[in-house]
């Protein structure tokens, strides 16, 4: 089937996630067909670096044949079985390497589909563990405000992001919102007389969740976090000290803490899990994404020992989990993630991140040159970098000449799929990546920002629009 043709079937009958599908039927899409190694390959035989891991998933590649290998397999075996009544043998072997992997005192884990519903387990875990040990009332939430933490019910409500949800408000419950903890901003510290790199308003944050907690706390399940960096808000990375501060909080208040590592996860901030940059473990930890090295859909919900036995007893206690999904602990699924995970492991990829984070730093820097570029944010491989319209007043470009999504598309002319929040440049590639491909991808960044106010008032193109949300 032709390019053209494939373009016509998907405008009649795909309707794409984060999309004005407005804008995208007037424009013609990339087509994929295929991948190799860090490259995307369209219908027409072009490659493209995958600049943004497939959305955040891929961590070996495409085609690698350990995965492709373990799935192959399986398939020879059984492709799925309920985990109702029965279990897997995939199912329990990745389980087992899961609990290995993460913080220490996780012992059991549940398993969905993706991300979202990880989280939405862990919000149904939190309030019925309350529940099942006698306090019924612990059933809100304390999180950040413009949080996100996936697009189900729940999800929506502990992660209230309004460019994303606002139609959905009234369907929501209520949650505990306090203020995002990140770094001044240049401009604010020269307001205030203060050092950039040293001023942190994690007091701020802290004092407000202490007060939510000291006058709440009787009805506060449990604070929700992503840990160290809030993905979808733009790469906002949080100061030091401020997740070991939640944890000191719910242990002080008899609350849960959540950490949904769903992006932080599987080697993305130079370690395997976000929470072991503070030596944190939380009470219920969600992943996702990178757990399959971006093959299959899976995510799971970690659960320490004590809110696991918080669910034993016997069937007329009312004490069991109801919640499950059709494809639960997915055998192809698993076999997946634990080829990936021991792939991991025997590549050192963890350990390869953290050090290549360092140059990578430095690549960055050089982006702090040009005009229009605000702060760079980074930890490990996961990067955000601000576009306005003046630095020097923190001035933003109008939103509807969608400035960020122009550049990306430019990048994408150059052989490089990027996708930007809003105007802020997400770069978030593969863990395999090579140090010479990062340069090449910063490089594109650094080449198309500098034409920027040039760019800047060109009337934006479909799927430029498209990318400029999510």
């Amino acid at each position: 089937m032709t390019t053209a043709e494939l373009q016509s079937l998907d405008k009649q009958h795909v309707w794409h996630p984060f999309t004005h599908m407005s804008l995208w039927m007037a424009d013609d899409p990339l087509v994929i067909t295929h991948g190799e190694g860090v490259f995307l390959i369209d219908s027409e035989g072009r490659r493209y670096l995958d600049g943004i891991s497939s959305l955040w998933c891929n961590v070996h590649g495409h085609r690698v044949k350990a995965i492709d290998d373990a799935i192959r397999g399986q398939l020879d075996r059984i492709a799925h079985t309920t985990m109702l009544g029965l279990t897997c043998d995939q199912t329990v072997l990745l389980s087992k390497k899961l609990v290995e992997i993460a913080p220490k005192g996780l012992e059991k884990v549940f398993y969905t589909s993706d991300g979202a519903c990880a989280t939405e387990v862990a919000f149904k875990l939190a309030v019925q563990y309350w529940w099942n040990i006698g306090k019924p009332k612990k059933t809100s939430f304390v999180a950040l405000s413009e949080a996100y933490h996936g697009d189900t019910t729940g999800a929506m409500s502990v992660g209230m992001t309004s460019a994303f949800h606002k139609p959905y408000r009234p369907m929501l419950f209520p949650v505990h919102y306090a203020p995002v903890p990140k770094r001044m901003s240049s401009v604010e510290c020269r307001m205030s007389n203060a050092q950039f790199q040293s001023t942190f308003d994690i007091r701020h944050s802290t004092l407000q969740i202490e007060s939510i907690l000291r006058e709440h706390h009787d009805s506060i399940a449990a604070i929700c976090v992503e840990p160290l960096v809030m993905g979808a808000l733009g790469m906002i990375m949080h100061p030091d000290g401020f997740l070991k501060r939640l944890r000191e909080l719910s242990y002080q208040f008899d609350v849960l803490l959540i950490c949904d590592e769903v992006a932080t996860g599987f080697g993305r901030t130079g370690k395997m899990f976000a929470c072991e940059h503070e030596d944190v473990t939380p009470d219920l930890m969600c992943v996702g994404k990178g757990i399959t090295g971006g093959y299959l859909p899976l995510a799971a919900t970690l659960a320490t020992q004590k809110v696991f036995d918080a669910f034993l007893g016997e069937p007329h206690e009312g004490k069991t989990f109801f919640h499950g999904h059709t494809y639960t602990g997915n055998a192809l699924a698993c076999a997946a993630a634990i080829a990936s995970i021991e792939l991991m492991e025997k590549n050192k990829l963890v350990e390869r991140v953290a050090t290549n984070a360092i140059p990578l730093a430095k690549m960055l820097s050089r982006l702090s040159d040009l005009p229009h570029v605000g702060e760079i944010r980074q930890k490990g491989y996961m990067i955000g970098i601000d576009l306005l319209a003046d630095p020097k007043t923190n001035r933003p470009f109008d939103p509807r000449a969608r400035v960020g999504a122009k550049v990306c598309r430019a990048i994408r002319d150059r052989g490089i799929i990027l996708r930007p929040l809003g105007d802020t440049i997400v770069i978030f590639p593969p863990l395999v990546i090579e140090i010479e491909q990062l340069q090449q991808i910063v490089d594109a960044v650094y080449d198309e920002v500098a034409h920027l106010s040039e760019m800047a008032s060109v009337p934006a193109k479909g799927d430029e629009q498209i990318a400029g949300d999510f």
